[in-house]
């Protein structure tokens, strides 16, 4: 569904987008989530086109790490794949922020296996069983004899606290999970595993690796936006405080239409 070099590349690295002579111009500043990168890197393009007076400088490094850097005031704007934590907003209010969310698209988060791999559905509970490590063999759930290697988002990432949460019901994943640092990553490793199991954002899905249906529903768009797909989540950029300015700007231009249009051509589900 897109460069997967380039979506890797972005994950760790800050990109900056400079609008035509706009070297002296204003910055606004987003880090945070891989899984809302897309979103903010494509809609950031579109708008530095109509603004070129404007800088934007994005990078990735997970939820966790975006939230840290609003506290810190290190950012405009943190990305997230789930919600701010009690704790965080404690800490951000020990620093003066008022952290404000915006929701900007719908997610689901897929369970994908190789491309060769039989199995074609997973219940929750199987998908708790496999990632706590109690069902280690694809034969245990209808597919051949061949041991799972199981692999997951490391702890800093939204989309693992929203796995944990979903599917795990904060059950500790098995320790020999091999852990990836992104959903461009997980994508890469599955790939290449016959036998392992990931998971990954709707907007990451393609030919390389095969989705599962959970609890026999698909993880359309559709499924996703009714809620009827059990493992949704919305996603997030976080202010500090009501937005001003070219950071204002920036947030309504997401949540226009044409942000949302950017939203859907980017794989995710759009909010309307």
């Amino acid at each position: 569904m897109r460069n997967l070099t380039r979506i890797l590349f972005i994950s760790f690295l800050s990109l900056s987008l400079i609008g035509t002579g706009a070297a002296f111009g204003e910055t606004i500043v987003i880090k945070g989530s891989t899984t809302v990168l897309p979103v903010a890197q494509a809609t950031a393009e579109a708008f530095i086109a109509a603004n070129p007076e404007i800088n934007i400088s994005i990078s990735g490094g997970g939820s966790g790490n975006g939230i840290k850097a609003l506290v810190d005031k290190s950012t405009n704007i943190a990305t997230a794949s789930r919600f701010i934590k009690d704790k965080e907003v404690n800490l951000a209010h020990e620093n003066g922020v008022y952290a404000v969310p915006h929701r900007v698209a719908i997610d689901a988060i897929i369970p994908v296996v190789h491309p060769s791999n039989p199995v074609n559905d997973l219940t929750i509970e199987q998908l708790s069983l496999i990632y706590q490590g109690k069902i280690k063999n694809w034969n245990e759930v209808g597919g051949n004899d061949m041991k799972i290697v199981v692999v997951s988002r490391d702890t800093s990432s939204g989309t693992y606290e929203v796995w944990e949460e979903k599917v795990l019901h904060k059950a500790k994943v098995t320790p020999r999970a091999q852990l990836q640092a992104s959903n461009g990553a997980i994508v890469q490793a599955i790939s290449k595993n016959k036998y392992a199991i990931g998971y990954i954002g709707l907007g990451y899905l393609n030919k390389d690796v095969k989705a599962l249906k959970v609890n026999g529903i698909e993880a359309s768009s559709q499924n996703a936006l009714s809620g009827a797909y059990p493992v949704a989540r919305p996603l997030f950029m976080f202010t500090d405080g009501w937005p001003t300015g070219s950071t204002a700007k920036f947030i309504v231009f997401v949540l226009s239409r044409e942000g949302q249009e950017i939203v859907k051509k980017e794989g995710f589900v759009p909010l309307y």
